[in-house]
């Protein structure tokens, strides 16, 4: 008898966290209650201009590379079908300016030489069930007085360097992490 509890519980854990997961994604079959109409809402104030992002003056310039998010630059398309983002402006005479979204970390590296720091992390899509497309880690390169080049891991089961898909122009960048 002891033997047979085991699977059973283990079936009714499973199709707890099934439906608890459907429920969850608006997913399930059954009705639901019509939710409470909402109050009127309140008159909106006068909008305010947008407050620049931590690592982004009024100007545009990134302040501190650090600080910078994804979303605050311009969004560009690249070679290869690749997209990337640009955040900051660049500075003329600046080596970055010769970069395009979706260049290997190789070509990057042999056009711009050695980075004065780097690292690797992960990224949210690490933790998708059966996702194995690219960009579930990152690899950054920290220029001195440059700014920061950001690389999307390769898809599958490859650990290569990426491609280039974040650019932050920083002329004042420190030159480490």
């Amino acid at each position: 008898m002891r033997k047979q509890q085991t699977p059973t519980l283990a079936a009714l854990f499973g199709a707890a966290l099934l439906t608890a997961g459907c429920a969850q994604m608006g997913l399930g079959g059954g009705t639901a209650a019509a939710p409470a109409p909402a109050a009127a809402p309140a008159p909106a104030p006068a909008a305010k201009a947008p407050v620049p992002a931590g690592g982004v003056n009024g100007r545009g310039e990134v302040t501190d590379s650090s600080k910078v998010a994804a979303g605050e630059g311009r969004k560009v398309k690249g070679r290869d079908g690749w997209e990337g983002e640009i955040t900051g402006k660049p500075v003329s005479g600046s080596r970055f300016n010769r970069l395009e979204i979706g260049m290997p970390m190789k070509q990057v590296t042999d056009m711009l030489g050695a980075p004065s720091d780097q690292g690797t992390y992960i990224s949210g899509k690490a933790w998708i069930p059966f996702y194995f497309g690219s960009d579930r880690h990152r690899h950054e390169l920290v220029y001195k007085n440059q700014g920061r080049l950001i690389f999307a891991g390769p898809a599958g089961f490859q650990y290569g360097s990426g491609n280039l898909i974040w650019i932050i122009h920083n002329a004042s960048e420190p030159g480490y992490r």
